[in-house]
């Protein structure tokens, strides 16, 4: 079995052609092409966290996986996200390969989000918040600059330290990138706003918000508000991965879209559209240059398929990682 550790992973997985595999997994799910059932996960409570369960079929690529992924939102020395991918053999079941999954899951997330704003965001979007400072934060700001309009990316965090010091990286790697004064200027003053935290209670509100902006949010909570408040998701045209998965209860689905189910904000059917369906132009995606949009991801298995797969190929066809027996 082959085995490939975090740096073979970062060395292989190429993010232009990671954001059109995640694009063609979005539209093999929404078209029922793929097999993905509900995430399932083990909690452990005295730590607000969970071991979870993903996998996934995805014929149109051959892959067969599953992630374990770790969330423990505690994490301060190490990512809050943790995780391996089992790879096997579609034909036979025989496992093949397994691979460093928190590098995938932090870039297959953000690549996801950039193929949402290319749907959805303005025409000319050229200013891009990420509300953040960690993983998440990080790999969004490398895939949204990579937007042909994008001009400058904008930083908030609660810890100011945090975010100039990922500032400080971006620039390193040639992105244009600042630190806001507060989460509301960033927000304010952005085309596109990325919320990457693990808040339980907003950090994206209705009145930050200015006329045709569109919302990333990626945070995960199963408690609490989420990151982004009601009047956002009332207001929205709103778009997620999967309905299934979004409208779950945890550890699938978006507290954010069910705590406004609740309150009568919206029902099941304010989803306007799974990310598969503007990819194949089943639904169209910004159709009102005032109006405010929101990708609302969860995270979903094919995705993590679609970037195994990227993997995988590439480490076959150029030796990398070491074997092993089991």
């Amino acid at each position: 079995m082959l085995v490939l550790s975090l740096t073979d992973v970062e060395d292989l997985l190429d993010l232009d052609q990671l954001v059109e595999a995640v694009a063609a997994a979005m539209a093999d799910l929404s078209a029922g092409r793929a097999s993905m059932p509900p995430r399932g996960a083990a909690t452990v409570a005295e730590r607000h966290a969970m071991l979870a369960a993903m996998p996934a079929f995805l014929p149109s690529v051959g892959a067969l996986t599953t992630k374990l992924v770790s969330l423990f939102p505690e994490n301060r020395d190490r990512p809050t996200h943790q995780a391996i991918i089992c790879c096997f053999d579609p034909a036979t079941g025989t496992p093949v390969a397994v691979m460093d999954g928190t590098y995938i899951t932090a870039t297959r997330t953000a690549a996801g989000s950039a193929l949402a704003s290319r749907y959805l965001a303005r025409e000319g979007a050229t200013v891009v918040a990420v509300i953040g400072s960690g993983v998440q934060a990080r790999a969004h700001a490398r895939a949204l600059a990579r937007l042909p309009s994008v001009e400058s990316v904008r930083v908030a965090a609660r810890d100011r330290a945090k975010a100039e010091s990922l500032v400080g990286d971006l620039r390193v790697l040639g992105i244009p990138a600042g630190v806001a004064s507060s989460v509301e200027d960033a927000v304010a003053s952005a085309d596109i706003v990325c919320a990457t935290t693990h808040a339980d209670r907003p950090v994206i509100r209705r009145e930050w918000l200015r006329p045709g902006s569109h919302v990333n949010s990626v945070g995960y909570n199963a408690s609490g508000e989420g990151e982004v408040d009601s009047a956002t998701i009332a207001d929205a045209v709103v778009v997620v991965e999967s309905r299934e998965a979004a409208l779950a209860a945890p550890p699938a689905g978006a507290i954010e879209l069910r705590r406004a189910i609740e309150r009568g904000l919206i029902g099941p059917d304010h989803v306007h559209a799974e990310l598969g369906e503007l990819v194949t132009g089943v639904l169209k995606g910004r159709v009102d240059e005032t109006a405010i949009t929101l990708y609302k991801s969860v995270g979903v298995a094919v995705q993590d398929a679609a970037a195994a797969s990227l993997v995988l190929d590439k480490a076959l066809s150029k030796g990398a990682g070491f074997n092993v027996e089991i």
